[in-house]
């Protein structure tokens, strides 16, 4: 599988489940809507006072898991990253990033408190199960600013 391949791969999927940790180390997890740069970065839209914004200002660390939803397809992707919330330009290439996925996201600019989560990734498996043997692909952090 080729870095594209696993960039297409990721992109068929508009949902990922989300996982923080609060401060008092207690698990959380969500399912978000994602959209997925070149550079591998995820980026979610979250109310600002939501549990898993408040977990991840106190620890950026996060967690995904992208696929295994469609029946006969046994392919995941597990993702973990560095959460940060953007602004300037660089609140404005996230948000069109996630625009270009969910062109209502725009709509939700309104409401009071919404935020734009941009993720770095650290670190991707790739596992699929439709192939014999199956098919393990880890990627670590510099794999992902190449291409």
């Amino acid at each position: 599988m080729t870095r594209d391949e696993l960039l297409a791969f990721m992109r068929t999927e508009r949902y990922a489940v989300q996982a923080s940790v609060s401060s008092l180390k207690a698990s959380q997890a969500a399912v978000v809507g994602i959209a997925i740069a070149d550079t591998f970065e995820i980026v979610f839209d979250t109310l600002g006072d939501s549990r898993k914004a408040t977990n991840l200002r106190a620890n950026p660390a996060v967690a995904f898991v992208i696929g295994g939803t469609r029946d006969g397809d046994e392919r995941t992707v597990q993702y973990e990253g560095i959460a940060d919330v953007p602004s300037g330009d660089e609140l404005r290439r996230v948000q069109e990033i996630y625009f270009g996925i969910f062109p209502d996201g725009r709509e939700r600019l309104s409401w009071p408190g919404l935020i734009h989560v941009r993720v770095t990734p650290t670190w991707i498996r790739y596992s699929s199960f439709n192939a014999q043997p199956p098919l393990i692909l880890e990627l670590k952090a510099d794999s992902f600013r190449s291409g």
